[in-house]
C-alpha cells in the first residue's frame, strides 16, 4: 500500500470503490458519484499509460497469475467456512470479502491486458471516456462445490489485503515533458478550418493566451501520438486551471487540431473547479458566445454541495450573468431535493430564494410547490 500512497503504483479499482463508498457517507451519493466517474476516467488513462511502458504487459501477466492463486485460496477458505458448521460468521465474512476482492482484481487485470493488447489509432483514446472496470464474474473453482458470486466491494478492513505482495518497485509515473511553444506544423494542419459550430477567436487574440493554447495543443498531439494517454489527461487537468479568459481560445485551437474530444474532457475538469473558478470559466465562455459549453459546465456542476452551488450562482449573478445563474439553479432543482434547494437558499436568502423559486417554476408546478414547502420549513419562505 505504501507504493500506492507514494505514487509509484496504481491502486486497484476495488480500493477506490471502497474509498468512494466512504465519501458517499461523508458528502452524499451525488457528490461521490461525480467524483467516482471522474476518477474512473483518470484511473483507466493512468493504467493504460503505465501498462504500455516496457515490461508493462509482463507485469500484468505476472500479477494476474498471483491474483488467480489468491482467488483460489479465498475460494477454498470460503468452502471451509461454509462447511465447518461452527457458526463462525466472522470467518465466513472475511473469506467472502477476500474472494470478492480477488475476483474484482482478476477482472481488472484482464481488462487492462485486453486494453494494452489493442493498437489504437492516433486519437482512439480520446473518442470516449474510459469505462470503469467491469464488475467481476465469479471464477471457476477447482472443486465441484459452487462458490458464491462476487459481490460489490464494501469498505472493510480487508480492502487493502494483499497489496504488500504487489511489486512495489515499479517505476514512478514520468514527469510531464515541457510543452512545445509552437503550434503543430506541417501540411496536415495548414489551413485546417475550425470544427463546425465552434467560434473563431478575436481578430487579435492575446499573444500569451495564444501561446498557451498552442503549447497545450502541441503537447496533446505529441502525447496522443505516443499513446501516453495518462499524461495527456494530466495536461488537460493543468489546462483546466488556466485563467477563465484563456479557455475560449483554447477551445478554438483544440477543435482546429481535431481534438474536440479533449475539449469535452477539459470541460469535465473545469466543472470540478472551486466555485469562483467555475463562475469565471462560465463567464468567459458566455462572453465568447459558447453558450452550449456554458450549459454543459453548469449541468455538470450540480452535484456540488449546496454551499458551493450558492457561491457559484452568487458569483455569476454579481458578474452580470444572471441568466447563467438561473440555468445553474434550474439544473440543480431539477435533480436535487427541495430540502437541498432550501440549504442553497439559506446562504443568501434575499438573492437566492427568488431565483430558486423561479428555477423550480421552470421545472414543474409540483417541484415549485416542493421547494416552497421546504423554504417555509426552513424559515425562509
Amino acid at each position: 500500500m505504501d507504493a500506492c500512497l507514494d505514487g509509484a503504483e496504481l491502486p486497484p479499482w476495488d480500493v477506490m470503490e471502497a474509498l468512494f463508498a466512504d465519501l458517499a457517507e461523508a458528502r452524499g451519493s451525488a457528490y461521490a458519484e461525480q467524483a467516482s466517474a471522474r476518477a474512473a476516467r483518470l484511473h483507466a488513462d493512468c493504467a493504460l499509460s503505465l501498462d504500455r511502458r516496457p515490461g508493462g504487459r509482463a507485469r500484468l501477466v505476472e500479477r494476474l497469475g498471483l491474483m488467480l492463486r489468491e482467488q483460489e485460496y479465498a475460494a477454498e477458505r470460503l468452502r471451509a467456512a461454509r462447511g465447518s458448521g461452527d457458526g463462525d460468521g466472522a470467518a465466513l465474512a472475511w473469506a467472502r470479502d477476500d474472494h470478492a476482492r480477488a475476483s474484482a482484481r482478476c477482472a481488472e487485470l484482464r481488462s487492462r491486458l485486453a486494453a494494452v493488447s489493442r493498437t489504437p489509432d492516433r486519437f482512439g483514446t480520446a473518442t470516449a471516456a474510459p469505462a470503469r472496470p467491469a464488475d467481476p464474474e465469479p471464477e471457476p473453482q477447482p472443486a465441484p462445490t459452487a462458490t458464491p458470486p462476487a459481490r460489490k466491494r464494501k469498505a472493510t478492513g480487508a480492502r487493502f489485503a494483499g497489496l504488500e505482495a504487489e511489486d512495489g518497485g515499479a517505476d514512478r509515473a514520468p514527469v510531464l515533458p515541457a510543452a512545445p511553444a509552437a503550434s503543430p506544423r506541417g501540411a496536415r494542419f495548414g489551413g485546417a478550418p475550425a470544427a463546425p459550430g465552434t467560434e473563431q477567436p478575436a481578430a487579435s487574440p492575446d499573444p500569451a493566451a495564444l501561446r498557451t493554447a498552442q503549447a497545450v495543443v502541441g503537447a496533446l498531439l505529441r502525447l496522443r501520438a505516443e499513446g501516453r494517454s495518462g499524461e495527456a489527461h494530466a495536461v488537460l487537468c493543468e489546462a483546466a486551471a488556466l485563467p477563465g479568459h484563456r479557455l475560449p481560445l483554447l477551445a478554438v485551437e483544440l477543435h482546429r487540431a481535431g481534438l474536440g474530444a479533449d475539449w469535452a474532457t477539459l470541460l469535465w475538469e473545469v466543472a470540478s473547479l472551486p466555485p469562483d473558478g467555475l463562475a469565471a470559466a462560465v463567464d468567459a465562455l458566455a462572453a465568447a458566445g459558447r453558450t452550449e459549453d456554458c450549459g454543459q459546465l453548469l449541468r455538470q456542476g450540480v452535484a456540488r454541495p449546496a454551499a458551493e452551488i450558492a457561491e457559484a450562482a452568487t458569483a455569476l449573478d454579481r458578474a452580470g450573468r444572471g441568466s447563467l445563474a438561473q440555468t445553474l439553479l434550474g439544473a440543480f432543482v431539477r435533480v436535487r431535493s427541495p430540502q437541498e434547494a432550501a440549504r442553497v437558499a439559506s446562504i443568501d436568502p434575499p438573492r437566492l430564494v427568488p431565483q430558486l423559486l423561479a428555477a423550480a417554476r421552470t421545472v414543474s408546478e409540483a417541484r415549485e410547490r416542493g421547494v416552497e414547502h421546504a423554504l417555509r420549513v426552513a424559515g425562509l419562505g
